[in-house]
C-alpha cells in the first residue's frame, strides 16, 4: 500500500510511521512536512521513505508531489497544535489547520485517493465543567474554547461537509492528550519534567482542579494504524 502522510515529523505523526512501518513493512511510505519548529526529521532515522519539504498550505506544490507518489491513502497530522501558542498569534492555526486541510481535501478528492484519515483532537468539543456526564462521545456538539481547537473544528467540518456533499471517503480521528517519547518540551508533561529536574517551580493552570485524559504515544499510533487499514 502506498501511504502519504502529512506531519510526519512531528510527535504522533512519527510514531505512526514507525508503527506502519513495523506492522506493515511493505507498504511504501510518502513524506510532506514544513519542518516547523516543532518537527524533527531524525525521528524518523532507520526508515525508509520519500521525504519533501512542503507547506500543506501551499497547493501548487502539495498537488505535485501527490500526483507524483499516487497514494492510496493520506494520513493528515500537520498542525499547527499549541492552544497558548493559539492565543498570542492565531495566523498560523487558521493557516495549516483550516487552509492546509481544505488544499489536502481537494487534492485528494481530484485525485480520487481511496482514504484520508484526518487527525483531530478532542479540544473541538470544549470542557465538561460540571454534572455526572463525564466524557464526550462523536455526538457531543463542537465547542472549541481556544483558536487553536477553533481551526481544528473548522477543519473537521470542512470534511464533514465533503464527505457528505462529495461522498468524500474521510474518517476523522480525535485522540486526548497524548504523552511519551519525542514530545516538544512545550507540552506539560515533559514542560513539568524539566522544569523539576531544574528544581524550577512547576506550571499549574488556573486552580489546578482540571482533570485531562492521557493516552500514550505508541497507543495512539498503533490505533491510527488499525483505522487507517480497516476502518470504514
Amino acid at each position: 500500500m502506498k501511504v502519504l502522510v502529512t506531519g510526519a515529523c512531528g510527535f504522533i505523526g512519527s510514531w505512526f510511521v514507525r508503527k506502519l512501518k513495523e506492522k506493515y513493512p511493505k507498504d511504501e511510505v510518502f513524506v510532506m512536512d514544513n519542518l516547523s519548529y516543532a518537527a524533527d526529521k531524525k525521528r524518523l532515522a532507520g526508515l525508509e521513505f520519500e521525504f519533501v519539504k512542503i507547506d500543506i498550505a501551499d497547493y501548487k506544490r502539495s498537488l505535485s508531489f501527490i500526483k507524483k507518489a499516487k497514494p492510496q491513502a493520506i494520513v493528515n497530522f500537520a498542525a499547527s497544535t499549541h492552544v497558548d501558542r493559539s492565543i498570542v498569534n492565531d495566523y498560523p492555526f487558521i493557516h495549516t489547520n483550516i487552509l492546509g486541510t481544505h488544499n489536502l481535501i481537494k487534492i485528494a478528492l481530484n485525485l480520487k485517493i481511496k482514504k484520508f484519515i484526518h487527525i483531530s483532537t478532542d479540544e473541538v468539543y470544549g470542557e465538561i465543567s460540571s454534572g455526572k456526564r463525564v466524557r464526550f462521545s462523536e455526538n457531543n456538539a463542537l465547542l472549541p474554547n481556544s483558536p487553536y481547537s477553533a481551526s481544528k473544528a473548522g477543519a473537521d467540518l470542512l470534511i464533514r461537509s465533503y464527505m457528505r456533499t462529495y461522498k468524500f471517503p474521510a474518517v476523522i480521528v480525535r485522540p486526548c492528550n497524548n504523552y511519551g517519547p519525542w514530545q516538544y518540551p512545550e507540552k506539560l508533561i515533559p514542560l513539568t519534567i524539566l522544569k523539576l529536574l531544574d528544581n524550577q517551580k512547576t506550571p499549574v493552570y488556573a486552580r489546578g482542579k482540571n482533570i485531562r485524559e492521557w493516552l500514550y504515544v505508541e497507543d495512539c499510533a498503533e490505533g491510527i494504524v488499525l483505522i487507517m487499514k480497516k476502518a470504514k
